[in-house]
């Protein structure tokens, strides 16, 4: 007999480059989006919409005992504004050969980190900013480096002083660390159920790969370090691969975590 399968409809519209929040399915023991399995935080299931995403509705999987239940959303292609910079070093911009063979060798470590995919973490909220400042950049912009257009932010741009702490938002591994061409020191951390977050152009990186951190703990302070115009904070958050904007991600977060929050009295 062939499981019974449910379609629940949502009225969940969400950008590209954001999230959809949707209750998890009572009884569910499986949720895919894609071939990947999806990040639960406080029985909601958390789906990053990459930057390119077909809009569109989009369809999650839940499998239960007796069955599956589809849940569905609608994805909305979001215009991003234009960042038009400056950049001094030309070889930033243009990379000679040696520096392509380097940035290669960068991108495999870096896409080995996010593709990372450790058990679920119980205690995700709340997932805090990093460091104060002012938002330089922030997510999706559409850039020109020397007026050469390049991929959109992947991250959001925090302005601050050179030396300022940089926080962990949640719990988590320290998944990679080094000195990449573009990005300068970085520091990832994996918190687990594929939920990944980069902080780039440190002065300096306090913690080791593999070393567990939690939430509040300082792994370096802001720099200038990589591809800047200035001393900032780059921070990436990755869900299951896909690059979403951080903002977004910490205002579902804390709405999770008012309605899971529990009464003293």
């Amino acid at each position: 007999m062939t499981p019974l399968a449910l379609v629940l409809a949502t009225a969940v519209t969400v950008n590209t480059g954001g999230v959809a929040v949707l209750p998890l399915p009572e009884g569910a023991v499986d949720v895919t989006y894609g071939d990947e399995e999806a990040l639960i935080v406080a029985d909601h299931v958390i789906i990053g919409v990459a930057l390119n995403a077909k809009p569109g509705k989009h369809e999650v999987v839940a499998r239960t005992a007796s069955g599956e239940t589809t849940l569905e959303f609608e994805v909305v292609g979001k215009q991003y504004p234009e960042q038009r910079l400056t950049i001094a070093n030309r070889r930033q911009v243009n990379p000679l050969p040696e520096d392509l063979e380097r940035i290669e060798r960068e991108s495999k470590r870096s896409r080995t980190a996010y593709a990372r995919r450790t058990p679920m973490r119980p205690n995700l909220l709340p997932f805090e900013q990093p460091v104060q400042g002012i938002y330089s950049s922030p997510f999706g912009l559409r850039r020109f480096l020397n007026d050469q257009p390049r991929s959109p932010h992947s991250g959001l741009d925090i302005a601050a002083d050179t030396g300022t702490p940089v926080a962990a938002p949640a719990p988590g591994t320290v998944a990679l660390t080094g000195d990449f061409f573009f990005s300068g020191n970085i520091v990832l951390l994996d918190h687990g159920g594929g939920l990944v977050t980069m902080y780039g152009h440190l002065d300096r990186i306090d913690v080791e790969e593999g070393e567990a951190v939690d939430r509040g703990d300082i792994i370096g302070t802001v720099g200038a370090t990589g591809r800047v115009t200035g001393p900032h904070l780059h921070w990436t958050v990755s869900i299951q691969g896909n690059r979403v904007d951080p903002v977004v991600v910490m205002q579902a977060f804390d709405n999770l975590a008012d309605t899971t929050a529990v009464d003293p009295q």
